[in-house]
């Protein structure tokens, strides 16, 4: 008689992450998170010598080196099509960074970062018909009501930057989505990343010839790029190996409270009880939207992985299709496209 053992399942053991390996990628997230928000402070610090544009400028130098080095783009390979979303990508990154870092010059951090937070919820609730999706839009209207709300102090200009960096955040998404299909890993948010840096060569230099930054202010604005851009995309790669995806845009949720306390500590920024209140509720209708979202595309994966045993073909390449993410920085996240997650 031949006696049969089972043999654990090895290859489940190793897709699902060990508790210390997720215990792990929370303090990276929380890490990421607090490294992006003190970035975008520590360049706030800059603003009385250089701006937010000469900030913004530096920044996207940074950004640029950096995302460049890690997708290393074959431009010249290149087709028409792809130029155009990398240009447009372009565009959003150079139009969304300085919207924000204004904002927050304006505003604050920590509402500026919640405001800019309605780009990515607006994407998730308006792309869904679901009950819940429509509950999230009902309690996020009146919390950005109450953030708006008219005041003797409200800067109506910094409001609207902040929904002006929203706007590009929901754009980066769906151009992102599009760019992820024409161009493999990164490439085209590097070679995006380097259009922009190219274009703020000549304001950055313009700005920093008529202010000329003081060395503090220059290692503010430099350190706003390294902890904003270069930070955050390493670690977030190396969590989304530890943690879900799921997971991850869930917990990048918190950031606005992040950039709420961030702005109190280091730039002395107080918002009321009902400010807080209205980012509290925004930041759990993101969750719940994210969660949700993922559960759904999780039982629709099964069902469909255990109706046919084919794996989905794109028409164009013969090769599985997929959609990856791309978010920089602040990122499900952020404002520079700057993490992945596939």
């Amino acid at each position: 008689m031949t006696v049969t053992t089972q043999q654990p399942d090895l290859s489940a053991q190793l897709l699902e992450p060990s508790r210390e390996r997720r215990v792990a990628g929370v303090l990276m997230m929380l890490g990421s998170g607090l490294s992006t928000q003190v970035g975008a402070s520590l360049g706030a610090l800059a603003f009385p010598v250089v701006g937010p544009v000469g900030v913004v400028a530096v920044r996207q130098w940074v950004a640029g080196v950096v995302l460049v080095a890690v997708g290393r783009p074959n431009l010249r390979a290149m087709t028409a099509k792809q130029w155009r979303l990398v240009l447009g990508l372009a565009a959003v990154f150079a139009v969304m960074n300085l919207s924000l870092y204004t904002s927050i010059d304006r505003v604050g951090l920590g509402l500026a970062v919640t405001l800019e937070f309605l780009g990515p919820l607006a994407v998730a609730l308006l792309g869904s018909r679901r009950l819940i999706d429509l509950l999230c839009a009902l309690a996020v209207a009146p919390a950005v009501v109450l953030l708006t709300r008219p005041q003797a102090t409200t800067d109506y200009l910094g409001v609207g930057l902040g929904l002006l960096a929203a706007l590009c955040w929901a754009c980066y998404i769906l151009l992102n989505r599009r760019i992820g299909r024409e161009l493999p890993g990164v490439q085209g948010v590097g070679a995006a990343a380097a259009v922009s840096g190219l274009a703020y060569v000549p304001i950055g230099v313009v700005v920093l010839w008529h202010h000329p930054p003081t060395p503090a202010a220059l290692a503010y604005a430099v350190a706003a790029g390294v902890l904003s851009s270069a930070v955050p995309f390493l670690v977030d790669l190396l969590s989304l190996r530890r943690v879900s995806a799921q997971f991850f845009g869930v917990f990048m949720s918190v950031n606005p409270v992040l950039a709420a306390l961030v702005g109190l500590v280091v730039l002395d920024q107080r918002l009321g009880r009902l400010d807080w209140i209205a980012i509290a509720v925004i930041v759990t209708a993101n969750a719940v939207a994210l969660s949700a979202g993922r559960r759904g595309t999780s039982r629709r994966g099964t069902s469909r992985r255990g109706s046919s045993p084919r794996v989905r073909r794109s028409s164009r390449r013969g090769r599985p299709e997929r959609d990856p993410g791309i978010r920089q920085g602040c990122g499900v996240t952020g404002s520079d496209g700057l993490s992945a997650e596939e």
